[in-house]
């Protein structure tokens, strides 16, 4: 690939508009679920996990599940992303769709 390609995908990927979203992780060996959200979904996962290994995540039941069960019985799954034309309904409609998979997914918040 030349520079010139280089650079115009880390200009693309740069001037990228971030989807907000919604993601569930779900602890595999208790069936347990949590969902949250987040601007960047896709980004959310590397920072859970980190604190999750560190021992530092606030929600002390994900905590628990996460020493007893361990890393390899999580898994992060993003449900949906957020779009609107109308910028200023984005907070109002991940509130709402975030509530709305907590319910379907009889999840816990994540925090």
């Amino acid at each position: 690939m030349d520079n010139a390609r280089k650079k115009e995908l880390a200009r693309a990927y740069k001037e990228r508009k971030a989807k907000p979203g919604i993601f569930a992780v779900r602890c595999t060996a208790s069936g347990q679920v949590w969902v949250g959200k987040a601007p960047e979904p896709e980004k959310k996962r590397t920072a859970l996990w980190f604190q999750l290994e560190t021992g530092g995540f606030p929600n002390k039941d994900m905590q628990a599940a996460w020493n007893t069960h361990g890393k390899e019985s999580f898994a992060f799954e993003i449900l949906e992303e957020i779009e609107d034309e109308n910028e200023q309904m984005i907070p109002v409609l991940v509130k709402e769709r975030e509530k709305h998979w907590r319910e379907k997914l009889k999840a816990g918040a994540l925090v």
